[in-house]
């Protein structure tokens, strides 16, 4: 009897096995401002320093189609865009 994980798999349903460049960079952007957020009520406000750098960087990605996140993801071997 076939499992029903088998006739469900994201490869047959023409769903992406993997989130896009853009997916996790907006995922790891949200992380990080929100690890700043929490050290800079708890450590020292110096810490949202690092929430103006992720915000730099969010503007780097929109000009310039890059920013050290992305280049570093984009050689790892993350996809680009969605293909849904």
């Amino acid at each position: 009897m076939a499992s029903s994980a088998a006739t469900s798999s994201p490869e047959r349903s023409g769903r992406p096995t993997h989130w896009p460049l853009e997916r996790i960079l907006f995922a790891l952007a949200g992380t990080m401002t929100l690890v700043s957020v929490v050290l800079a009520l708890t450590v020292s406000p110096w810490f949202l320093v690092l929430t103006a750098f992720v915000g730099v960087n969010q503007w780097l990605y929109v000009t310039a189609s890059a920013c050290p996140a992305s280049v570093v993801l984009s050689r790892i071997g993350v996809h680009r865009t969605c293909r849904w």
